[in-house]
């Protein structure tokens, strides 16, 4: 029996070749420096530490090959409960917890009941930063 690997698992979601599996991940890190004024000289800045980074995941589902046509309402649903979620690659590299802000779905090639033969998706996350809610 193969085994199908995962790429990056957020809480109980998998990415991989048995359900979503992306094609692009993007990552952004952000770094906050505040502007302090001075009598007589130029403005300096004042580092403040690390801002929340952001990472946007895009792929495709094929529905009827692997996973079904719920696999994002499913996300959608576990976003909007607001519980950040554990991220890990398929390194075993832990990324600390994160939080789902956007989900874009777009679906194309529909068979005649309406249902799509394939959907695209985009995933934004920002990093949870935080303590324990």
């Amino acid at each position: 029996m193969p085994v199908a690997l995962v790429m990056m698992a957020l809480g109980s979601f998998r990415f991989g070749s048995s359900n979503e599996a992306y094609q692009n991940f993007a990552r952004t890190a952000g770094y906050r420096w505040g502007k302090v004024e001075r009598i007589g000289a130029a403005p300096a800045l004042q580092y403040a530490g690390l801002d929340t980074q952001e990472v946007t995941i895009e792929g495709v589902i094929y529905p009827h090959f692997r996973g079904g046509l719920r696999q994002l309402d499913l996300m959608r649903a576990v976003a909007g409960a607001g519980v950040p979620m554990m991220m890990v690659d398929g390194l075993g590299w832990v990324w600390n917890r994160w939080c789902i802000v956007s989900i874009e779905e777009r679906k194309s090639y529909f068979l005649k009941d309406g249902a799509p033969r394939k959907i695209e998706f985009t995933i934004t996350l920002q990093s949870y930063g935080g303590g324990f809610p």
